[in-house]
């Protein structure tokens, strides 16, 4: 079976929720979660990954405790009994404010950021191929959960021609268990509108013999290109807008725009053929000056999928990628309330969009 690397994201899901993770926990996938924690609703909330839908056997146990001046406690549960507590006396959450979330699986352990910011390790105690479903309880409203293959090689389109060198190898599951069926999305899952053609063995004969062939992009009905919508009520504080899609494996250039009339309050260009992130504010159609610089590399790849979350604060829009902090981009149009469509074009093709 192919890593994962194309489950659609749970929009807005209601807490408590309870969701699969389609192949289960892997060596190197990323999942992240955005929400903010509420006011007056209790003093915790939990993020469980557990075998199956019950609870019984939790392979990791994630509960920050705003009491006691906060702090965050880690457990495993086996056939309904818990572990030894692991607590960090440091709370990284704050009431009300928005909060990105990740949790990254590698061989030994899980690695937690919040808000891009390494925060702890939690060892497994139970082997982590058994974990199929995340679950989410407490006092804290959830906008997003991702999940992003961060092992997975770049794709390349099944007519260039290009073949792998070598066949794909995958972290082995327990003898003995079999793969479980994906079954059936809940109801608030988003819509399955993927535009990756998962990868599958070929046989001798055929174009790529003995090897793998890649996935191939395909357009997507409910995205033509350009795509535009509208940002209902336009930007405020606190306003998120994901944009989710797969970069065309010959790109040149993309670009999302949040734009005021014919106007462009935030241009975000990644450029390929360039190697850099371009970003500005359009007015009267006259462009400003361009912001260039990253704190890190660039973060979209040719033939890879990305996720884009930018974040409405009073002074900037924060943006992050594939559910790490990227950068902030200050505010040049003031009238947020203006800011009200979204325009996305260039070398993507979009698998989701929510303003």
């Amino acid at each position: 079976m192919a890593l994962n690397n194309s489950q659609p994201p749970y929009v807005n899901p209601v807490v408590p929720f309870s969701g699969q993770i389609l192949g289960g926990l892997q060596d190197g996938l990323k999942i992240t979660l955005m929400g903010t924690v509420l006011y007056n609703n209790g003093t915790r909330f939990a993020v469980n990954f557990h075998s199956g839908p019950s609870d019984n056997d939790i392979a990791f146990h994630f509960n920050p405790r705003f009491e006691e001046g906060g702090y965050v406690v880690c457990n495993t549960k086996q056939n309904r009994s818990w572990g030894t507590e692991e607590r960090k006396m440091h709370m990284p959450f704050q009431m009300g404010i928005p909060f990105e979330l990740c949790f990254l699986v590698n061989s030994c352990d899980f690695k937690v950021t919040v808000n891009g910011n390494h925060f702890l390790q939690y060892s497994h105690r139970v082997p982590f191929h058994r974990v199929d479903t995340i679950s989410v309880s407490g006092a804290v409203n959830l906008s997003y959960i991702g999940f992003q293959n961060t092992r997975a090689a770049p794709i390349q389109p099944i007519f260039s021609g290009v073949q792998f060198s070598q066949t794909a190898c995958f972290p082995p599951r327990p003898r003995g268990r079999k793969p479980k069926s994906p079954g059936v999305w809940p109801a608030n899952t988003a819509p399955v509108t993927q535009t990756v053609i998962h990868t599958m063995h070929s046989t001798p004969g055929q174009m790529f013999p003995n090897s793998i062939i890649p996935p191939v992009v395909l357009p997507n009905p409910a995205y033509p290109m350009p795509f535009f919508t509208s940002i209902p009520g336009g930007l405020y504080p606190s306003r998120n807008i994901f944009v989710s899609g797969t970069v065309l494996p010959s790109a040149q250039r993309f670009h999302i725009n949040l734009r005021s009339g014919s106007d462009i309050a935030f241009h975000l260009n990644p450029r390929f053929d360039e190697n850099v992130v371009v970003r500005n504010t359009q007015i009267n159609s006259s462009w400003g000056s361009e912001e260039r610089s990253l704190p890190r590399k660039m973060p979209f790849t040719r033939g890879q999928s990305f996720s884009v979350w930018i974040m409405c604060e009073s002074h900037c829009l924060k943006v992050s990628v594939d559910g790490q902090h990227l950068f902030e981009y200050y505010h040049r149009m003031k009238n947020l309330p203006a800011i009200n469509s979204l325009e996305v074009a260039g070398d993507v093709q979009l698998t989701h969009v929510q303003t």
